[in-house]
């Protein structure tokens, strides 16, 4: 099914915006570069014009907090086809990156394009941009260990959407498409963006990438203890998972209904307990704690101070999910070997052997039915 764009002014009548050509996609591609935010807040941008070893130049590369390679293709002058295929052939060769190849990429593309669009100068070094970027140390996520692929086009034909949903479904292969198109109001111009599949979708194709058996129907959980605002004992003693600071950290957890089973690890640390979900999604200075004569963490005796996290705005700010503990540990008593599945996610629903093997143990070392 085509994916048609329109933006309207608001007034007494609305007024739909006249659409302009987007001929030129090496403009598109400069916007891109200046502000990744076009495509996605949750990118790093690292590489620009990239050469493969077969002498073709990749047009964008990025990473996620995951440490996952976004490989970015724009359609320009290719057909629909070419492009997926393309893309594809492109992935082949990504996927052969080591940390360190990353690492010079990243470096060659800061040397080439040394300033943000507002003036600001890109950190000097991989490790740097990462932690700026996602308040985490790149020595903690498994760089390249998944890669995900992006056409951004301002059309496809129908073809090539079947071709595309068919790698997703069949396949597995964590490929998607973003379309954009430009509307003028008087000198003003805009721009539109439009996935043709939920990029959160690509983005857990990209974890699961090779597996070959269906989800559990449990879910993983990361959740992020620093022992002096969000605290593992708080979480414990009132029954709540949470996740804040940034969109694509509270995102997923809209995945989680009622009656999920979910399982919870604290990276670094081990899992430490298991639950049931127990109610919807809630801003954390809004949540009322119903065992607890309707108090909010503000107002409860917690060792976390919640009080900053209360302020934030509504993309960083903290959201809690209540949850009924089955079983429980204290940080120290963490489990945590080789071979469990680690992600950084707040939730994710993972497809991989892994994902089993880390369920299975858990059970059988917290003796759980």
């Amino acid at each position: 099914m085509a994916i048609q764009q329109g933006i309207w002014k608001m007034g007494i009548t609305p007024q739909k915006l006249r659409t302009v050509p987007l001929d030129n996609e090496n403009l598109l591609e400069e916007q891109v570069c200046h502000d990744i935010s076009i495509l996605s807040s949750d990118w790093l941008l690292i590489g620009r014009q990239v050469r493969t070893a077969f002498d073709k130049l990749i047009d964008l590369l990025a990473l996620d907090a995951n440490g996952s390679v976004i490989i970015i293709e724009l359609k320009r002058d290719k057909t629909p086809r070419e492009v997926v295929a393309q893309t594809i052939d492109y992935a082949s060769w990504v996927v052969t990156l080591k940390p360190e190849q990353l690492v010079e990429i990243y470096q060659d593309f800061i040397l080439k394009h040394p300033v943000h669009d507002n003036g600001v100068e890109r950190l000097s070094s991989l490790d740097q941009a990462f932690q700026n970027k996602f308040g985490l140390l790149l020595s903690d996520v498994a760089l390249n260990e998944s890669h995900q692929m992006v056409v951004v086009a301002t059309a496809l034909d129908a073809s090539t959407e079947r071709i595309i949903n068919y790698l997703n479904d069949y396949a597995n292969l964590p490929i998607n498409a973003v379309f954009f198109a430009a509307f003028a109001d008087g000198e003003n111009h805009y721009l539109s963006r439009a996935w043709m599949i939920d990029p959160d979708e690509t983005q857990e194709r990209a974890v699961s990438q090779g597996a070959k058996e269906a989800w559990n129907g449990e879910f993983y959980i990361s959740f992020g203890h620093d022992g002096d605002d969000r605290h593992w004992s708080d979480a414990v003693q009132y029954g709540f998972i949470a996740g804040g600071g940034g969109h694509w950290y509270s995102k997923t957890l809209d995945k989680l209904n009622e009656g999920d089973r979910v399982w919870v690890n604290i990276p670094k640390t081990g899992y430490v307990g298991v639950g049931i979900v127990a109610g919807e999604k809630c801003r954390l200075e809004q949540y009322a704690f119903a065992d607890h004569k309707g108090q909010t963490l503000l107002e409860l005796q917690t060792e976390g101070d919640y009080s900053l996290l209360s302020k934030r705005d509504e993309d960083t700010a903290e959201y809690l999910v209540p949850v009924k503990w089955a079983y429980t540990v204290k940080c120290d008593n963490a489990f945590s070997e080789t071979g469990l599945f680690g992600n950084q996610n707040t939730v994710c629903a993972p497809r991989t052997p892994k994902w089993r093997h880390t369920v299975d143990r858990l059970k059988q070392v917290w003796q759980i039915e």
